[in-house]
């Protein structure tokens, strides 16, 4: 209940695209809240620093708000995929392999899918939905050959391209809109790694 109270606040301030202390402020180890936006006519958020993780889970829970909904200007474009939070994989480009979660707005509930690149090859399921201004909870995993969605308590397993488990050339991938389109308006998404 604090957390959706802090960033309610923030939301009235106006302080979007800003990274909060979730903890206590004196807590080096504390989980920072990250805004990020995607502005109208883009596709790429701000926030989207390139970084290295050499971690083989990431875990984080995410909040959207009703700048989520969204109506594309070509219909079929309403099922692309936008995405959330993830990491390359293999030590190679995102768009070889990786694995991330996605989303999008589509019959009139925002949707969650697994989104992986798996040898470059485009590999997607969807998991279920989520309601806006709530925060849901999200894990990657790498076990082996494999990569381990949780969502809502459940495990979906996808197949990695590679069997490389000790790296530190994976590099997180932040929120993006797209797909064929640039966001109709500005998007913001707030994510607590932990």
């Amino acid at each position: 209940m604090r957390y959706f109270i802090l960033l309610t606040v923030l939301g009235l301030i106006g302080l979007d695209g800003c990274k909060v202390p979730s903890g206590k402020p004196d807590d080096p180890t504390a989980p920072v809240t990250t805004v990020y936006k995607i502005k109208a006519g883009g596709n790429y958020a701000d926030h989207n620093d390139f970084s290295y993780t050499a971690k083989t889970t990431l875990s984080f829970s995410a909040i959207f708000d009703s700048s989520a909904v969204y109506t594309n200007k070509i219909p079929e474009n309403q099922h692309d995929i936008n995405k959330l939070y993830g990491f390359s994989d293999c030590n190679v480009q995102h768009n070889t392999s990786s694995a991330r979660f996605g989303w999008n707005w589509r019959d009139k509930a925002l949707r969650i899918y697994a989104y992986c690149y798996r040898n470059g090859e485009r590999v997607s399921e969807e998991l279920g939905t989520v309601e806006l201004n709530k925060p849901a909870d999200y894990q990657i995993s790498i076990v082996g050959g494999n990569y381990v969605f949780t969502f809502k308590g459940k495990e979906t397993i996808i197949a990695r391209g590679c069997n490389i488990v000790q790296s530190n050339q994976r590099y997180r991938l932040y929120p993006y809109f797209g797909g064929d389109e640039p966001a109709p308006h500005d998007i913001i998404i707030s994510i607590t790694e932990k």
